[in-house]
């Protein structure tokens, strides 16, 4: 879901199957899911020349390239300040997930000593 998301956002969309094969095509520990450096390969591969030029991967290679020559120093400049930018709302989303997590374990907690507390108080009363 997460290629097929970032897929979208580059402007790339893929079918299922077309996702599929484009992880088919990286997945070293054929697990059907790309790991971080199954995530490099791409790059790796597309550098070297081994893409097929109508596979998903090679899309997603060229579409998260920059060519200075072409896009000026300028548009170099605005593309990192971008990717940047997106890593730093992504490292925030993951801030945010980890404190909701640390407050549902906190809230566990909590509920926990109640129902402790509660059981002790009940067995003062069965005495």
């Amino acid at each position: 879901m997460e290629l097929k998301l970032m897929m979208e956002k580059l402007g790339a969309p893929q079918t299922h199957l077309g996702l599929k094969n484009m992880i088919k095509e990286v997945d070293e520990d054929l697990d059907s899911k790309l790991s971080f450096r199954e995530f490099l390969l791409i790059f790796r591969k597309a550098a070297a020349g081994e893409l097929q030029e109508d596979s998903g991967l090679h899309a997603l290679a060229r579409l998260s390239e920059i060519d200075v020559s072409t896009e000026g120093v300028k548009g170099a400049k605005n593309f990192f300040e971008a990717k940047v930018q997106a890593i730093h709302d992504a490292s925030r989303f993951e801030e945010e997930i980890k404190a909701e997590q640390e407050e549902k374990k906190k809230q566990a907690e909590e509920l926990k000593q109640r129902k402790a507390a509660f059981k002790e108080l009940q067995s003062t009363f069965k005495q």
